[in-house]
């Protein structure tokens, strides 16, 4: 052990002293290495922090949940959109039918929404979404308040004209979210008590039934007092959420039967509904960013083989430099394998000091551009942990033929050369 790390200290100082010696060349060739590593993290750690934020966002949507609907959500340049435009849209009534007959489901919750012009005395906001939900919403999608109060239970049943409006309005209109609640506002002639504020959410990549920002919740009896909600205008969906450890594919088949039975189907009828399983949802977007992770790392691939050569033309200089020592090693009881690692940790040195250089480079670019984008760039310990691994990979292999080279030397001729 001890001889061990004998070599890993000496093959260390060997390559800060080769840095130090030739600047301008060591340099040079390590920039291909750092610039690779710099792809590598860089693509991984973009890619991961935006799957990160995209999971998420899906999981906003509704984890293990199903939306009935009459769009299928899959889009993509086919988007055989003339075959749903023409389905009925769901109704309210519906989700007591489903609450009745399912036996996996575990909450179903309606929703609607139109836009309107939101006032509060001489200010005005245009187009914001006022959306309708029924009571178990908030069991299915979480509705975090930051000041203020959700709609209690009576509220739904009775249709009271309350609202939750969301943050970013809260601040448009009233400087401070905590000054919203108790205002009265007004959309569409209708005026409405404010009762909680919506705790701030972000832009959501995959989007959602609502911009949690930019909006107020009503409940849909209120909602459905104001509005035709029968009319075509209207895009509403019924949320369905299964019961723990019912998989969403099983209530995707439950749900079918029940949605025919519901809407008296014959068996020769297509269905005139879309069942959206937001977990197929998740899964194909992991496809997605597997696919853009390839692409990032052959790009990167094309600069580590650039870097390469260069840590290999580095050692190939430094066996011919040092092939004295090499030769006295030798005479005094040195082995083959002794020299060979020497010089293979060597090269591994260089190139891991090259992928810290690279590695610094991300941590600044992902610091600079947490603060542009609408997400945080995270470098998770394992991307670290898979750059460090291809920096040793790479030093071996770069430094595998001139570590051959200087371990089979003759020692006396080695002695002998200039």
């Amino acid at each position: 052990m001890l001889k061990l790390l004998s070599i890993l200290w000496n093959s260390f100082k060997m390559s800060l002293q080769e840095l130090h010696n030739n600047r301008l060349r060591s340099s040079l060739s390590l920039i291909g290495i750092a610039f690779g590593i710099f792809c590598i993290i860089g693509v991984l750690a973009t890619v991961d922090s935006l799957k990160q934020k995209v999971q998420t966002d899906i999981k906003a949507l509704g984890s293990n949940t199903i939306y009935v609907d009459k769009w299928q959500y899959s889009g993509g340049p086919d988007y055989p959109w003339w075959k749903f435009v023409n389905r009925p849209i769901p109704k309210y009534s519906e989700v007591k039918f489903i609450k009745d007959k399912s036996s996996l489901a575990e909450f179903a919750a309606y929703t609607n929404s139109t836009n309107a012009n939101l006032l509060f005395g001489n200010f005005q906001m245009n187009n914001i979404s006022v959306n309708a939900i029924s009571e178990d919403f908030n069991k299915i999608q979480n509705v975090d308040i930051l000041t203020g109060r959700y709609l209690t239970d009576n509220e739904f049943l009775r249709g009271n004209p309350v609202v939750v409006i969301g943050y970013e309005n809260a601040m448009q209109l009233f400087g401070n979210p905590a000054r919203a609640v108790g205002k009265v506002v007004s959309f569409d002639g209708h005026h409405a008590s404010i009762v909680g504020v919506i705790a701030k959410q972000g832009q959501s990549f995959v989007g959602s039934p609502f911009d949690y920002d930019h909006c107020i919740i009503v409940s849909y009896r209120y909602f459905a007092s104001l509005y035709d909600v029968n009319s075509s205008n209207f895009n509403p969906a019924i949320l369905v959420k299964a019961k723990d450890k019912v998989a969403s594919t099983a209530l995707v088949d439950e749900l079918e039967g029940i949605m025919r039975q519901v809407r008296k189907l014959s068996p020769a009828q297509d269905d005139n509904f879309a069942l959206n399983d937001i977990n197929a949802l998740s899964e194909n977007t992991s496809g997605i960013f597997a696919t853009l992770n390839i692409g990032g790392a052959v790009i990167a691939l094309l600069s580590l083989v650039v870097g390469a050569f260069g840590v290999a033309n580095i050692m190939f200089v430094t066996v011919r430099e040092r092939t004295s020592q090499i030769g006295l090693k030798k005479a005094i009881g040195a082995k083959k394998r002794t020299i060979l690692t020497e010089f293979l940790l060597e090269s591994a040195f260089l190139c891991i000091i090259g992928g810290f250089v690279g590695l610094a480079f991300v941590w600044i670019l992902a610091t600079l551009l947490s603060f542009v984008l609408p997400f945080a760039i995270s470098i998770a310990p394992s991307i670290i942990a898979v750059a460090l691994v291809i920096c040793v990979v790479l030093g071996v292999l770069s430094g595998i033929i001139p570590a051959f080279i200087a371990a089979r030397m003759n020692p006396v001729e080695a002695i002998r050369s200039k």
